[in-house]
């Protein structure tokens, strides 16, 4: 259990909170590539905290700037995209991608008044079809961590958008350092519902639950492995909370990395980046941006559905409140994953305090190279294959 205190700390995420600083210190996915278009070339997002307008001007640049116009606080989402930036719509002041403002058409040029005007401003990055932004600290952005799903060619990518979660970001993330969670919520739900393919992966009784805390210089989280009972059991293949909000797992025929982006204390966007390798290597033909899935958690009536894991999920997730009271609950030993990631976050928060750099970021060049995930001698589970199995 933690203090209201406690609690507090680890929860919020606003501009100057202990973990609002932390987190600015990673690079979060603020959309996917494929949400902008020529036809519509800008977004709103709100991120951590943050009410930002991302755009791609027509030279390709993505930006990601504050909305409020540093003029007068007129909303940069109605404004123009132009070859070089994006010029609001009230008096035409344009800013660069760097929020550097480069027009002021109706001030004195020669006052060099726009030369005085830095526009809050974050970079952007597009990797494998998802727009990363850095909102911490210019001089102490790391390297983009080069996941190795993401930098594959060897296989078929896709970007599945949840629907909004309507809660505080951590209850995302220790869900992930829980892995007893399955068996009832995903397979048992399934199968009471008459799925054919209920994921009996997961329906299988548990022998012991190891953890491991993974300190990496171009990454960091805790590594979980089940060992379930039985003589002849498959070894299950790592799926690690890669700190602080990212899920690796095993899903179906491929894999996925889940990104929980905080929009506030109180709501959470998750984008679920799949890949499904080929199985001879090949490189498939494929848009140059993945294709995106809408995935919705709720029914006409607003309740959860529970047909698919992300429903469950957010189910489990949402229904503790906007931000969970962690003074009331009763943690087991099965919840030691838990523990472990909240004394991770903990750590890393009075690092940043300490002027210390986090856990698993680092600007050194020469350790800006690919992080492997998908480990040697471990292979996706083929669910399909298993569904096919079953219906023959």
């Amino acid at each position: 259990m933690l203090t209201q205190e406690e609690n507090e700390l680890l929860t919020h995420v606003g501009p100057g909170t202990p973990a609002g600083q932390l987190l600015r210190r990673y690079w979060h996915v603020v959309a996917a590539a494929g949400e902008l278009s020529d036809a519509k070339p800008k977004k709103r997002v709100r991120i951590l905290g943050e009410d930002l307008v991302l755009y791609r001007d027509r030279s390709g640049t993505y930006g990601l700037v504050r909305e409020r116009c540093s003029h007068r606080g007129a909303s940069l989402y109605y404004g123009f995209v132009e070859d070089d930036g994006i010029r609001c719509p009230y008096h035409g002041w344009k800013y660069d991608a760097c929020g550097k403002c480069i027009e002021q058409p109706f001030e004195n040029p020669e006052a060099g008044y726009k030369d005085k005007i830095q526009h809050p401003a974050y970079p952007v990055v597009k990797l494998s079809g998802l727009l990363f932004a850095y909102m911490g600290p210019p001089e102490k952005k790391p390297n983009l961590p080069k996941w190795d799903i993401l930098v594959r060619q060897d296989g078929v990518k896709k970007v599945d958008i949840c629907e909004v979660l309507q809660c505080n970001w951590l209850q995302a993330m220790e869900n992930s350092a829980d892995p007893t969670h399955t068996y009832y919520l995903h397979s048992h739900t399934l199968k009471l519902k008459g799925a054919k393919d209920f994921v009996p992966f997961h329906y299988q009784t548990l022998s012991k639950i190891d953890f491991e805390l993974v300190i990496e210089p171009n990454w960091a989280g805790i590594q979980k492995q089940r060992v379930f009972a039985g003589d002849e059991v498959a070894v299950e293949a790592p799926h690690p909370l890669i700190f602080p909000n990212i899920l690796f797992v095993p899903v179906r025929s491929g894999y996925a990395l889940h990104f929980r982006t905080p929009i506030n204390d109180l709501n959470t966007q998750v984008y679920q980046f799949r890949f499904s390798p080929t199985k001879d290597g090949s490189i498939p033909e494929q848009p140059k941006d993945p294709s995106i899935e809408y995935v919705g958690t709720k029914n006409a009536d607003g309740e959860f559905h529970l047909d698919n894991f992300a429903s469950q999920d957010h189910m489990a997730w949402e229904t503790q409140g906007p931000i969970a009271d962690r003074a009331i609950e009763h943690l087991g030993e099965g919840d030691r994953g838990v523990i472990m990631f909240r004394k991770l976050l903990r750590d890393q928060i009075q690092a940043v305090q300490n002027g210390q750099d986090p856990a698993g970021t680092s600007m050194d060049p020469t350790k800006d190279e690919m992080i492997q995930l998908i480990h040697e001698g471990y292979s996706a589970f083929s669910f399909a294959a298993a569904q096919e199995q079953r219906e023959a």
